[in-house]
């Protein structure tokens, strides 16, 4: 099977791990994979190195696939992609984010690709945008909805929430959870404290982390506002943000100016292969995001068998049970956060609890091999129907 993959941005993200892991699952199961993406810049890393080292995915940038919107410039992006798709034949376009899927849907469809596929990892129209952009998002959309003939979500979520904005039909939509490496979240031979060690951690410090780019909507703002106090009380509360972006200057900032730079411990960009480790420091990894598909740090916390906070939105509640695997917030309830966090910190038994069930719940939907299989089963569901050019 010849199968393309089209995604916006190469990032160290999560979209963007689920799409490599994608690609080199079907290399190493004897497919011809091609991997179109966009250029890669700003301070958020890059998936490219990864990519390279496989060695069975051939790598292709295509100058004009940018996230915002130029028209000039995606006009230019359509051409190139149907360019290359007369040129590589492939037998399954498979679409990543946004832009990429409308760009790349348009293009296979135009250029007859007998299986076209699309993966909403997380929806680009939500509360937190004027309404005119939404609008125009859910209208183009609803246009590649009919440019495809599979939807992929990594969350039900996304599918109800696609549908409630009349992007598709439901005979279209197939949930496939977002796979990943789980050996190293479930190996737990190196302990906490040895892990802080190698980190340079305190070992006596209760330390909240997050996994999540330094950018809006991520929830910095919302640990900083809920636990500063608490921090200045109690020099052993400390924060462990893995992650840059953006906002970096601005969220460090607020911290020295809190007089707290020593209690939180910002590590920046981390490469995928060491985040079990970071994540085996953690006492609790909070994710507050206001936007997300189903976020892989938190299906990272509870492969890790570490208990979790997460606001109560899109995907997050369909892994993190709350009071099952983990304790869910309404989103801006920074009290709520709070008070969470104290929980787990003063009962930890509740945290194994949690955590325990966690692992159990996602080690085996996440892996990334059930992802691969699932995903090749849906494309040949489209290859195989009647009518279907060869």
């Amino acid at each position: 099977m010849k199968i393309m993959h089209v995604s916006t941005r190469l990032i160290l993200g999560g979209s963007q791990e689920n799409t490599v892991f994608s690609c080199a699952g079907q290399a190493d199961d004897g497919h011809e994979v091609l991997l179109v993406f966009g250029p890669i810049e700003g301070p958020e890393g890059t998936m490219l190195p990864t990519v390279e080292a496989h060695g069975g995915i051939v790598p292709v940038e295509t100058p004009d696939l940018v996230r915002e919107i130029s028209p000039r410039r995606d006009l230019r992006c359509l051409g190139n992609l149907r360019r290359l798709i007369r040129e590589h034949q492939p037998d399954v376009v498979h679409t990543h984010s946004s832009k990429a899927g409308i760009l790349g849907r348009e293009a296979a469809w135009r250029e007859s690709v007998p299986a076209v596929i699309h993966t909403i990892h997380g929806l680009p129209f939500h509360p937190y945008l004027a309404k005119s952009k939404n609008a125009v998002y859910i209208a183009a959309e609803r246009w590649s909805a009919r440019r495809c003939h599979t939807i992929v979500t990594v969350a039900d979520a996304m599918r109800d929430q696609a549908l409630a904005a009349g992007i598709g039909r439901p005979a279209q939509y197939r949930t496939v959870r977002s796979g990943m490496v789980v050996e190293p979240y479930l190996d737990d031979s190196i302990s906490m404290l040895e892990t802080r060690r190698n980190l340079g951690l305190p070992e006596d410090a209760f330390i909240v982390g997050t996994i999540a780019r330094l950018a809006e909507l991520k929830g910095h703002d919302d640990l900083i506002d809920a636990l500063s106090s608490k921090m200045r009380e109690d020099p052993t509360l400390h924060l462990l943000w893995v992650g840059d972006g953006y906002w970096s200057d601005r969220l460090l900032g607020r911290i020295r100016d809190l007089g707290l730079g020593d209690q939180v411990h910002a590590p920046g960009l981390v490469s995928p292969e060491r985040i079990p480790d970071w994540i085996r420091a953690m006492d609790v990894l909070a994710h507050p995001s206001y936007r997300e598909g189903l976020p892989r740090a938190v299906v990272q916390g509870l492969l890790s068998a570490k208990p979790v906070v997460a606001h109560d939105l899109d995907g997050a509640p369909e892994v993190c049970i709350d009071e099952v695997t983990g304790l869910l917030v309404r989103p801006g309830d920074q009290q709520g956060l709070a008070t969470a966090i104290e929980r787990l910190r003063s009962d930890p038994a509740l945290g194994l609890r949690l955590g325990a069930a966690g692992r159990e719940l996602v080690r085996g939907p996440f892996d990334h091999r059930s992802m691969v299989r699932e995903l090749e089963a849906v494309y040949r569901t489209v290859l195989e129907r009647p009518g279907t050019p060869r």
